[in-house]
């Protein structure tokens, strides 16, 4: 092989690696493109139906996707026996948990009430400070979530009762099962039912995604641009 098809070999060869450069850049793109999209989508379902009237729970189940984070009522009772601490929640900086217990209403469904957030205990191993709920029936109001919102995988938690170890073990063994959907509780017929630190929205924003494809369309074209001026170098040294 001579030289000037070895050069031509090598020529080839950083074309090809320059168009998977800008393949993989183009990708990147529409990769954060449509995560834009997307969150933009779901940013705009949360603000819509989360300033839509309450309406009662049992009116939405038919079809709860499309009622996420509307509000809603229903009647029913705690169980103060079963509850969960999510950890790693924060509060203006605080460390803290997140409390499920969990509520069975008047028509038998039973599902998780977030009553929002708790601070720590001292320690590690301190039990926090968890609200007294009123016993017997309650009305509630709170924010409809579906099941997908929850962390996936096992729950991390504390249990509210030291002998009882961990509440999701507990509710395996005892072959517990909830609702699909829980709800982020705001407000009840008992002023005992505002939690402190209600659980929030989360932050509506569209993130820099736009901005990320933006960026590697930018690199992609100096993949163009930077073969062109490799290309070009190499004819003018031939000229020469």
């Amino acid at each position: 092989m001579n030289s000037s098809t070895k050069k031509e070999s090598f020529s080839l060869l950083k074309s090809f690696i320059a168009l998977l450069l800008i393949v993989g850049c183009l990708w990147a793109a529409q990769w954060q493109y449509h995560r834009g999209v997307a969150r933009h989508a779901r940013n705009t379902v949360i603000e819509t139906n989360s300033t839509m009237k309450t309406v009662s729970l049992t009116s939405v189940l038919a079809a709860p996707q499309a009622h996420e984070w509307q509000s809603v009522t229903t009647e029913g009772s705690f169980d103060a026996t079963s509850q969960i601490l999510l950890r790693n929640r924060y509060s203006e900086g605080v460390y803290g948990f997140e409390l499920l217990t969990r509520f069975t209403n008047t028509t038998g469904q039973t599902f998780w009430v977030d009553c929002g957030w708790v601070k720590a205990g001292e320690y590690a191993t301190t039990q926090p400070e968890l609200p007294t709920l009123p016993t017997g029936q309650v009305k509630i109001v709170g924010r409809l979530r579906l099941d997908s919102s929850l962390p996936q995988g096992s729950f991390f938690a504390i249990p509210s009762n030291k002998s009882d170890g961990l509440v999701s073990k507990a509710n395996a063994q005892s072959g517990s099962t909830t609702e699909t959907f829980y709800i982020d509780l705001l407000r009840g017929s008992d002023s005992a039912l505002t939690p402190e630190v209600p659980a929030q929205l989360p932050e509506l924003s569209d993130g820099p995604h736009m901005a990320y494809a933006l960026q590697w369309l930018f690199f992609g074209g100096l993949v163009v641009y930077g073969r062109f001026l490799i290309r070009r170098d190499v004819l003018s040294s031939k000229e020469l």
